[in-house]
């Protein structure tokens, strides 16, 4: 590896980095292990002190990287900018060290100590909008309004889905809480079907609207899956009421960081059947997701079964039942039914027909992402529950 000091005085903060990187002209030499490494020319600027003896001093050493923080015209700006303005520099260290070693805390509210700093920075995914503040009452309420609206439970569900399933566990980032879905990039994704999306945030914000800002629109979205979930059950025989917890806020398009979140649109999601620039395996994608959202089998295999029966995602694709928009567990059933067999369709890498054994009949498409229910050992003892 490389070996020396980058600077002078190593241990002390100040500007030496950058007064020693231009203050030289440099040469590639080897390190004593081998390694690619810069020095200044000749035997200029032997002042940095050895580590065991005070009489003895070296040469400065420089790496490729950092001979790039001076050769590379937009890198060499910003450096001499902040060699020349060293409270600047200072500032700048600071906050992307703070933002290193806190970003994946998460949001500022979960911060805890005295040391806690005031200002609230754009990569915290602040939300300015106040939390819903609503009863019981009010939700049963708001869940006719919902239910009158002539929204079908797949718009409200994909909605809810759409809405919640961006978030990490990693960072704490993305999730149903700011309503970002209504914002850009999130908005424009096409795994969130724009046209719809619009559709449906225009029926809840005209709810919201009503009203009077008691509930914010990220809580309207959670409740209105809450309403398809309902709906679907009941469709199947069973009068079920879903739980809800309001609380959640709305954020601003100017507190939102378009760029980073662009990051969080998914190069394939199993959960919906969507593969747009996927970097390993659909079922891999679907799994990764899983460990994401802090899910564990049993949630992953029921809420992609759940999905499938609402029509959430691809409309047809892994969509094993002949009844729609009901939640049944017509999706298990119908994947692990000994008469159908399953085989890839040629040329389509996520594509799997299911015909019947007997009659060769096409009865149902699927993806690899539906079919890891049938082979992986585990997941298809779930699945068989």
């Amino acid at each position: 590896g490389i070996e020396g000091a980058w600077k002078p005085n190593p241990t002390k903060w100040d500007n030496g980095y950058f007064e020693t990187l231009f203050g030289f002209e440099w040469e590639l030499t080897k390190s004593p292990a081998g390694a690619n490494q810069w020095k200044p020319k000749g035997d200029a600027g032997r002042n940095v002190v050895d580590a065991h003896d005070p009489t003895k001093f070296h040469q400065p050493m420089m790496t490729t990287a950092d001979m790039a923080m001076r050769m590379d015209p937009a890198y060499e700006k910003i450096s001499r900018r902040f060699m020349a303005n060293p409270a600047e520099f200072a500032d700048a260290f600071a906050r992307a060290w703070f933002k290193l070693t806190h970003r994946d805390m998460g949001p500022k509210v979960l911060y805890r100590g005295k040391l806690v700093p005031k200002e609230t920075l754009i990569w915290q995914d602040p939300i300015s909008g106040k939390p819903s503040s609503i009863t019981d009452a009010d939700v049963d309420g708001l869940k006719a309004k919902i239910a009158a609206t002539g929204l079908s439970v797949t718009e409200l569900a994909e909605t809810a889905w759409a809405s919640a399933s961006t978030y990490r566990g990693s960072d704490r980032r993305g999730g149903a809480n700011g309503a970002r879905i209504r914002l850009a990039p999130q908005k424009n994704w096409e795994v969130n079907k724009p046209a719809q999306l619009s559709k449906v945030l225009a029926a809840l914000e005209g709810i919201q609207k009503e009203a009077g800002g008691k509930v914010s629109l990220a809580d309207l979205i959670v409740l209105g899956g809450v309403v398809a979930i309902e709906k679907a059950a009941k469709a199947g025989g069973i009068d079920v009421k879903v739980p809800f917890t309001a609380g959640r806020g709305d954020a601003t398009q100017e507190e939102t960081e378009v760029e980073s979140f662009a990051w969080l649109e998914p190069k394939a999601d199993g959960f919906r059947n969507y593969v747009r620039k996927p970097i390993m395996s659909v079922e891999e994608h679907l799994v990764d997701r899983a460990q994401l959202l802090e899910l564990t089998a049993p949630e992953l295999t029921v809420l992609v079964g759940g999905l499938r029966a609402l029509q959430v995602g691809d409309a047809k694709l892994g969509v094993l039942t002949s009844k729609p928009g009901t939640l049944n567990n017509d999706f298990f059933v119908n994947l692990l039914d000994m008469g159908t067999k399953w085989t890839a369709v040629a040329g389509k890498e996520n594509l799997f027909e299911g015909k019947d054994r007997k009659s060769g009949q096409t009865k149902w498409t699927a993806s690899r992402a539906d079919l890891i229910f049938g082979s992986h050992s585990q997941l298809r003892a779930l699945a068989e529950v």
